[in-house]
């Protein structure tokens, strides 16, 4: 059985290594945890995770973008 909160747990902590190192693609891993972590809210009945995941996503495309132009 795939352990998602193992694996939002190190996503959680590359992501956050990878951005205060200035790489972009840590607001990608960030992104994808969110995801991941809206996953999880939705298969567990806790919906409070849903929209803070999402709002979490959309700060992360938004900071992937500043940081890219």
């Amino acid at each position: 059985m795939l352990r998602l909160d193992y694996i939002s747990c190190a996503l959680n902590v590359v992501s956050t290594l990878m951005v205060g190192r200035k790489l972009w693609q840590g607001w990608l891993i960030a992104g994808a945890n969110s995801a991941i972590l809206c996953f999880i809210g939705f298969r567990t009945a806790q919906f409070g995770f849903i929209p803070a995941n999402l709002f979490c996503i959309a700060l992360s495309s938004y900071n992937l973008r500043a940081w890219r132009e």
